[in-house]
């Protein structure tokens, strides 16, 4: 990856120093271009070593003061140089993201891997893919055998394989109102192609949530949920509006907006709402378009053949937003039906990105193209194409996934979340017995496979906590689901019977890392693993019968490309080492759930050879959420920071998942209290066992994290020496109302109260609570050096709270510097900015704390 990144300021970023805003290059160029002319000035192209823009002079007299860049030093203008250098060799570090396993025709199967790393010149990120051919030995041991070199799938959005491996569809979304591209791709060339225009639909949602694509089992059709086509909106002309297909002249027009459509919040800014469709690879179509024809310098039309054809699939109302498509099993000369969830929205779309709280059901749906698809018209039609709710008595379904036999439907549910207003919590598993009468029925019994666990014991599974599930999650048996699910402050893969419903944890049950399904190769399990101080690694696991014992699941090393990083950064994640630490809770009180009281948990990394004596600075790091987790996984980030010489202490406070049900429920109603004295807590437990100096201590975090980073320089002045707040929560009773989740300030500030309490419409008396409860109303304690980092596209919280907590901070004199990143959204995670916001973290600790 080459070091230099070539950016001006005006193209990306506008800096806040304090509360003073540094203009962008266009308007400080409008400014020196009135100077006298003796001076001239060239913009300077960055270096990615020191990741800012500045001017120079030319013909300067000799012995002038040296000009920084601005918001630097000489001091610190050295530190960026030298962390900027370390920073790029752990942010070239790339990331497994995705595999799929293939039977081979000889012995052995094919993996395919996705692998993604930031590219800082292009700011995005470059993906690839990886084969290999896997070969089992018979001394129970595997050989990976890796192609010599990736392959990058440039501008490529979703890539699925067919049921029988022989296909791929690659999906290219376009960037603008152009088609979008299908491929279908068979072991050695393009089999097909096909475009869809922007008039059937737009881009096909690849988000991770919506996004559902799905074959059925002939591999003829493919369904999936894109963008609906956007809606007409009104024409005008130099004689006013124009009426649809009037006859006036026209000298110039242009599109008016219409009437505004509510998106669903944060990311989805821009999004139409998702839509169901269906192509059938093997009809083809001619396609009309606009061709732009270069020696005419025009538009003409032209015709192309391309292969497919699309439908909507018909009879889904305007109000119920559709993702996760599967098809559902077929019998011979039956309709064949598509199973997808619903979400309504009949009145307001709140934000749904990290909140699971967002009521939804299964459906299903009559698919187009299918042998008993006949015309039909009239009201007897549209009762047949209407979808039927499969999950009546549950308020959450999601990420269906049919069984291998068809017999089965199973499903996960997040009704805990739903049911509390709390964003995310305790999940559960659910079965449907699927019915061969050709009609899937409202009725059908909901049984409960994995409920919803309320109070772990010690040790013992404690619910739950599955964010993605693999497309085909079953072992042979065809009864066993492979799933991924957070353990405490770690991240296992456990087995569930779907019969029985019994969980086993069946990574390593004596290990701290952190562990997730990428594929199955028939019954064993492809798998990474890593830990804050150990990159990701392959790991293979294999099921080991035995005829005296009960059945375990052995797990071998994969040598793999994929896990190689610099000397540099192996040297010193060598000289580091981690634990998950146990807090107790300070102060039960008598009314606390029994899950409420136990210990939660930190994870503590350091140097193996740090003294007793003398100790590292101490950062301590705060998730967000609240109801989320800091996982004992691999972070470049947090990697980067523990390597420049600091220890870390990662906090799991009580409202943290991974803990069961009760816990999680501990903490609305108590923000700004319980989770503040969790962190304090925990600073004080590694002060007390000699590990952190109390003069040496840093706290960052972002969002809720954020949140607790503002409110513990507030409630504890004297005990932080620096902090960094990332589009922190910092006003609740302003972002109530700028938010597009305005119902989690009524939750977590009012609890139990909070689901009855919600109005657009916030009164008086529930502003003057949101301001009692947020860092704000203690901000005339600090006294800590504070950076604050905003994305100006964030719609969860919006800048305009870190804004007026930095300003405030300023004016009472408190050393302050805000850096806002125009093109982010709340997590701050364009490689650029991602970038430029750690080296700045990284700077400002050692400023403060070395």
């Amino acid at each position: 990856m080459t070091n230099n990144i070539f950016l001006p300021l005006a193209a990306k970023h506008t800096y806040f120093i304090g509360s003073v805003l540094l203009r962008p290059f266009s308007s400080v160029k409008n400014r020196l271009l009135k100077q006298p002319k003796s001076l001239s000035y060239r913009p300077i192209w960055l270096n990615s070593r020191s990741f800012s823009v500045f001017s120079t002079m030319n013909n300067v007299r000799a012995g002038s003061p040296k000009e920084f860049p601005l918001g630097l030093d000489a001091s610190t203008e050295e530190e960026y140089s030298s962390q900027s250098s370390l920073l790029q060799d752990f942010t070239s570090i790339p990331t497994i993201d995705k595999a799929w396993t293939f039977t081979s025709d000889g012995e052995g199967s094919q993996g395919m891997f996705s692998i993604s790393q930031p590219n800082l010149l292009a700011n995005k990120k470059r993906r690839y893919i990886l084969s290999c051919h896997i070969s089992k030995e018979s001394t129970n041991g595997v050989d990976f055998l890796w192609a010599a070199f990736p392959i990058e799938m440039s501008n490529v959005s979703l890539m699925i394989p067919s049921p029988s491996g022989s296909k791929l569809l690659v999906v290219r979304n376009p960037e603008n109102d152009s088609p979008t591209k299908f491929e279908i791709w068979g072991q050695s060339l393009v089999e097909k192609e096909f475009l869809v225009p922007a008039s059937v639909h737009g881009s096909v949602y690849s988000d991770g949530w919506f996004e559902g694509i799905s074959w059925n089992n002939d591999e003829t059709l493919i369904a999936y949920v894109a963008e609906e086509p956007a809606p007409s909106k009104p024409t005008f002309t130099t004689f006013g509006y124009k009426k649809e297909n009037s006859t006036d002249k026209e000298c110039g027009k242009w599109k008016g907006q219409g009437d505004w459509e509510e998106e669903w919040g944060e990311t989805y800014a821009g999004k139409r709402q998702p839509a169901l469709f269906i192509i059938n690879v093997n009809r083809s179509v001619y396609l009309l378009y606009c061709s732009y024809i270069r020696a005419a310098g025009a538009l003409a039309p032209a015709m192309r053949r391309v292969s497919g054809e699309v439908r909507p699939v018909e009879g889904i109302g305007k109000s119920l937003s559709v993702g996760q498509v599967v098809w559902a099993p077929s019998t011979e000369g039956l309709q064949q039906y598509l199973v997808f969830v619903g979400w309504p929205s009949d009145t307001r779309k709140l934000g749904i990105k990290y909140c699971y709280n967002r009521p939804c059901a299964l459906y299903a749906v009559r698919a187009p193209f299918s042998k008993s698809d006949i015309h039909q018209s009239g009201t007897h039609a549209a009762d047949n194409v209407s979808p039927i709710k499969l999950t009546q008595s549950l308020s959450s379904a999601y990420f269906p996934r049919f069984s291998p036999d068809g017999k089965l439907l199973l499903f996960l549910s997040a009704r805990s979340s739903v049911d509390s207003w709390a964003h995310s919590a305790t999940g559960s598993l659910h079965r449907i017995d699927w019915s061969f009468n050709g009609k899937p029925t409202p009725d059908a019994k909901i049984i409960d496979v994995v409920p919803v666990v309320m109070c772990p014991e010690d040790g013992c599974f404690p619910g739950l906590y599955c964010y993605s599930v693999p497309s085909r999650p079953w072992i042979s048996d065809g009864y066993t689901m492979i799933l991924s699910s957070i353990w405490g402050s770690a991240q296992v893969i456990i087995s569930v019977n779907v019969i029985s419903g019994n969980v086993s944890r069946i990574s390593l049950g004596d290990s701290s890392f952190s562990w997730n399904v990428l594929a199955l190769d028939g019954d064993n399990i492809i798998a990474v693993c890593s830990s804050p101080v150990d990159v990701p690694a392959i790991k293979y696991g294999s099921f080991v019968r035995k005829a005296s014992a009960e059945a375990s699941w052995s797990w071998l090393d994969v040598s793999s490309p994929i896990s190689r990083c610099s000397e540099k950064v192996t040297s010193l994640l060598s000289s580091r080492q981690f634990s998950i630490m146990r807090i107790p809770v300070r102060d039960i009180s008598e009314n606390l759930t029994k899950g409420a009281g136990k210990p939660y948990e930190a994870i503590f990394v350091s140097s193996k050879s740090q003294s007793r004596n003398v100790c590292d600075p101490l950062i301590v790091v705060l998730h967000g959420g609240p109801h989320s987790v800091s996982l004992s996984s691999f972070s470049t980030s947090l990697a980067f920071l523990s390597s420049l010489g600091y220890s870390l202490l990662i906090v799991n406070y009580r409202g943290s998942l991974g803990f069961g049900e009760e816990a999680v429920q501990s903490l609305p109603g108590k923000i700004g209290s319980q989770d503040v004295n969790d962190v304090l807590a925990a600073i004080d437990n590694v002060i007390e066992k000699g590990l952190a100096d109390p003069s040496k201590i840093a706290v960052l975090g972002g969002s809720h994290g954020g949140f607790l980073t503002t409110h513990l320089i507030g409630q504890a002045p004297d005990k932080f020496a620096a902090a960094v707040a990332r589009n922190p929560v910092c006003n609740l009773a302003l972002m109530v109302g700028t938010s597009d989740i305005p119902d989690w300030c009524y939750a977590e500030t009012f609890g139990d109260e909070g689901k009855s309490s919600f109005t657009e419409a916030t009164s008086v008396e529930h502003l003057e609570s949101f301001y009692r409860k947020s860092p704000i109303s203690h901000v005339s304690k600090v006294r800590t050096p504070t950076l604050v980092l905003l994305g100006a596209k964030d719609l969860r919280v919006p800048m305009s709270t870190g804004l007026q907590y930095a300003r405030a901070l300023k004016e009472k004199g408190v050393e302050v510097k805000v850096i806002v990143f125009p093109e982010d959204t709340h997590a701050i995670d364009r490689p650029q900015s991602d970038f430029e916001s750690f080296l700045n973290i990284g700077v400002w600790f050692k400023k403060y704390c070395k």
